[in-house]
């Protein structure tokens, strides 16, 4: 349940903005209030060791922190005994909330955003602050830190000098299987999130669209029970049934072999197979032509055999 909006960002002075500290270590630190503007605060995407310094300093020094959730941020500032009046700012009441802070900015405030997790604005709200805020000659700050993005490519052992981050897949079937059949056309390794009640289907809508790909499942980065899988997708698929789901996902969908442009014969049965017991021919083929490389006559003539066996009778619908 997100918080509630709010609109509550007025000029008064705001509680704590005196008590600029925080804590470490059991050592008590005082920091300058930064110098005015909006400050982009990356926080720990589990584990809350993972916080910087500059983060630290920068969430003690500010006016304001603007947050998704407070309760979550809340955890965080209490580790480290920040005393920071927390404001929500989240998709509900971005459009209430936007002009109040680009009215303290005017005023001088220096004003903190952080997600509930990881790098602001990476699959979280804040574009529009972002650009509002620099639209009307603000600075905008960035203190870099955890992302779960480059903490999965960096332990998923593929290959990272082209990657491509899809975000959230489209929930629906049709329209998470025709997403996944564009992004199988980029030459990149993919990241993605997925959620832990789709993962198992879209592992298998994976292993159909790119066959012979190598993949990593992370979950739970950072955090206790934190699990890294890897091996080829298909192999992936075959075995999440097994999968512990709940928790947060991060998949990593490995570049396409330079020898696999044309699907094998094996490969593209299976889609043919997968596609028919769904589609039409006439769909099926489009599909398959599509991911394959192989001739449409080619295919053409393959789907009307196992249409046979899938279907029975002359294939043709």
């Amino acid at each position: 349940m997100r918080a509630k909006p709010s609109s509550n960002y007025g000029s008064d002075t705001e509680p704590g903005s005196g008590n600029r500290t925080f804590s470490i270590g059991g050592h008590i630190l005082n920091v300058p209030k930064p110098r005015p503007g909006l400050y982009l605060v990356a926080t720990p995407i589990g584990n809350l060791g993972d916080i910087t310094l500059r983060a630290l300093e920068t969430l003690a020094g500010v006016d304001i922190i603007a947050c998704e959730d407070t309760r979550i941020t809340r955890r965080l500032i209490e580790r480290y005994a920040i005393s920071a009046e927390l404001k929500p700012y989240h998709e509900h009441n971005a459009a209430m909330a936007r002009p109040k802070i680009l009215e303290r900015l005017a005023q001088g405030a220096s004003i903190a955003l952080v997600s509930d997790a990881g790098t602001p604005l990476i699959s979280d709200p804040g574009f529009k602050l972002v650009r509002e805020v620099s639209a009307a000659g603000h600075a905008v700050i960035p203190v870099p830190g955890a992302s779960s993005v480059l903490t999965a490519l960096s332990v998923a052992a593929l290959p990272t000098d082209r990657f491509y981050f899809e975000g959230f897949l489209p929930a629906r079937h049709v329209s998470r299987r025709t997403r996944l059949a564009e992004l199988a056309r980029i030459d990149a390794t993919l990241v993605m999130f997925e959620s832990g009640n789709r993962v198992q289907e879209t592992l298998a809508d994976l292993a159909e669209i790119m066959p012979g790909r190598d993949a990593a499942i992370c979950r739970e980065l950072t955090k206790l029970h934190e699990d890294i899988k890897r091996a080829p997708i298909a192999e992936l698929a075959r075995t999440a049934d097994t999968l512990e789901t709940r928790g947060e996902f991060v998949l990593v969908i490995g570049q396409p072999h330079k020898d696999a442009d044309v699907m094998t014969q094996h490969d593209l049965d299976d889609l043919l197979r997968s596609s028919l017991a769904r589609e039409s021919v006439k769909d099926s083929v489009a599909h398959a032509v599509e991911l394959s490389g192989r001739p449409r006559r080619e295919v053409y003539a393959r789907a009307l055999e196992l249409a046979k066996e899938v279907r029975g009778g002359d294939g043709e619908d």
